[in-house]
């Protein structure tokens, strides 16, 4: 059995699951992989070439020419698409509304998950996404599925998007929650569920702080 410990956290969009794993590896000396942002840079990828997510043929070639790469400062995780550091322009609404879709791709989350299983293979990791716990590392060390209540993500999602982009609506944001959290849990490829085996982290009523002393009271006992 490998000494590796890996950090699975789960859960719906706008939970706060990057905010707690970028926290716990900080904490621990961990990498820290954002899943997340791979996906979206494949859906960045795909609306700058206006690939047609129902078109294999334009995927498989699309695959084919995607080249991601992290990259870390301070914890926070930079991601770059062929060369080019996207890691704020992936936040945008445009690719927000696009990545639930382009995750639901068969193709796509195969090579994703090759590529985020040969990140952690050989180091502590904390990982975030939507199947970490369940398709990635199904013996992850840790799970952690988190949730909250849907008006409060939305508007933690809307303090964080508006200063970036002031014409957001909250109503706007609330209706972009409530469709990724339909697609992510209905799609046929890796739905979103909860591992047998995962911790429930509400964090409706939580502060960042109160979050990361609930997830290392779990994850102590391994170290």
């Amino acid at each position: 059995m490998s000494n590796q410990i890996v950090v699975a956290i789960d859960g719906y969009s706008s939970c706060g699951k990057s905010t707690l794993a970028k926290a716990l590896a900080k904490k621990l000396h961990f990498v820290y992989v954002d899943s997340g942002a791979m996906y979206r840079a494949v859906a960045l990828y795909f609306l700058r070439n206006n690939i047609d997510v129902n078109n294999q043929e334009q995927i498989a070639e699309a695959l084919k020419n995607i080249h991601l790469n992290f990259h870390s400062r301070d914890y926070e995780t930079h991601i770059t698409l062929n060369d080019e550091e996207v890691s704020a322009e992936i936040r945008l609404m445009p690719v927000s509304e696009a990545v639930s879709a382009v995750s639901a791709i068969k193709e796509v989350r195969t090579e994703m998950v090759a590529q985020q299983q040969r990140m952690g293979r050989s180091k502590n990791i904390v990982m975030d996404g939507r199947d970490i716990g369940t398709a990635v590392f199904p013996d992850a060390t840790v799970k952690l599925f988190m949730t909250a209540d849907p008006k409060i993500r939305a508007e933690r999602r809307y303090k964080e998007l508006q200063p970036k982009n002031p014409d957001i609506t909250l109503e706007e944001i609330f209706e972009n929650i409530a469709h990724r959290d339909y697609q992510d849990t209905t799609r046929k490829e890796s739905p979103l569920v909860r591992a047998h085996d995962a911790i429930i982290l509400d964090n409706t009523d939580l502060t960042p702080d109160e979050q990361l002393l609930f997830a290392l009271s779990y994850i102590e006992a391994f170290l």
